[in-house]
């Protein structure tokens, strides 16, 4: 079963069947580069300003410069999501930290115990901050952002950290309050 024979959430909200050609654009580009559009974008899709929204913010987080790279902001979104245990998040993004790692076995560690993965210094502590920020933001304190810098990251990969941590903790809330599915061809990807 491909993600077009599944149902994308659990509401009954009629996708829009009218997408301007930015959005058409936009999607057909996700065929072209993933072989589908990301059912989150067609969850989004029956209204095009929340789904610009998404795009936009998504896109600034995940792919625009940042002192993190593209392989740490995945696993910020999957530890993130396996401590909400966020299925849609948990299998789109596994699959992203497969095929950016080169590793299969890392998407998968992380998903279980990123404590149990050969991980750098940096990265064990910008994962441990973003576990933090997900069970108990209102301990965060300066101690949480000395470790941080005291592991590489300036001031400014700390902002991304955070940001894209808080982007997953809310991503995961909606995923879960629609019943959001994975594309089926996440599960494939990168093994």
């Amino acid at each position: 079963m491909t993600s077009a024979d599944r149902k994308v959430t659990a509401l009954d909200i009629p996708a829009n069947g009218d997408l301007d050609p930015d959005i058409q654009a936009y999607f057909a580009k996700c065929e072209e580069k993933l072989g589908m559009v990301p059912n989150v974008l067609r969850a989004y899709s029956f209204n095009q300003e929340k789904l610009r929204a998404f795009m936009a913010m998504y896109n600034d987080l995940m792919l625009a410069d940042s002192g993190l790279s593209k392989l740490e902001r995945e696993m910020i979104a999957v530890v993130v999501s396996a401590e909400n245990k966020c299925f849609y998040c948990l299998a789109a993004h596994s699959a992203q930290v497969r095929a950016l790692s080169g590793d299969p076995a890392l998407g998968d560690t992380i998903v279980y115990n990123y404590r149990a993965a050969n991980l750098e210094a940096r990265q064990r502590a910008m994962l441990d901050f973003a576990v933090s920020l997900t069970r108990t933001p209102q301990t965060i304190g300066d101690a949480d952002r000395s470790t941080l810098r005291d592991a590489g990251l300036s001031d400014r990969d700390i902002w991304d950290v955070a940001a894209v941590a808080s982007f997953f903790n809310m991503s995961n809330r909606m995923a879960a309050a629609t019943d959001m599915q994975p594309n089926a061809e996440y599960h494939s990807m990168a093994r």
